[in-house]
């Protein structure tokens, strides 16, 4: 796996987290127990943190990054899906960015929310827990989502890198 101090800035990685051997940390990235980190996912913390939370997932091929001002903070039980890019930004527990969304920079989105694919949360715009964030750029539908709705889709990856890290290996 790729796991690469830069400087003074090194990765802290709870045990129990799972990173796929191609994904890329590098620097002052934090990762919390039980979350997984996917193939081709880069998190890159030159500037700044980032911060993953207990159980959950960056989905293959996502992308976070942040500034030297702005760190990127992801809470607990946090879906991020394929193809995403987070910089700079917070994401509150139990919440969903789809599949190839980006969400820039003093963004927050809120506890239990939805990204949708593809969307852009744009700069300082905030989705408020349990709405749900679609098109580009943005707009939001507030008090939408039920409570709970990514519990499922986040215990799945909790138990998915257990397997991982028990079962996987390489062929060639």
């Amino acid at each position: 796996m790729a796991i690469y101090a830069l400087g003074d800035r090194v990765p802290v990685i709870d045990p129990t987290a799972y990173i796929h051997p191609l994904a890329v940390i590098i620097g002052s990235v934090e990762i919390g127990p039980e979350a997984s980190v996917w193939p081709n996912a880069v998190l890159r913390a030159d500037d700044n943190v980032i911060r993953i939370g207990a159980r959950t997932s960056v989905q293959d091929n996502a992308v976070l990054h942040c500034t030297s001002h702005l760190p990127t903070i992801v809470g607990e039980d946090v879906t991020l899906g394929h193809l995403c890019h987070l910089e700079g930004c917070t994401i509150e527990e139990q919440a969903l960015v789809g599949v190839g969304a980006v969400v820039l920079h003093e963004a927050v989105v809120g506890r239990g929310a939805i990204v949708g694919a593809n969307a852009v949360v744009r700069n300082g715009q905030l989705v408020p827990p349990l709405s749900m964030a679609l098109g580009v750029p943005a707009t939001v539908r507030e008090g939408v989502v039920p409570e709970d709705a990514n519990m499922l889709n986040a215990q799945t990856y909790v138990q998915r890198g257990r397997e991982f890290r028990q079962t996987l290996r390489v062929l060639n």
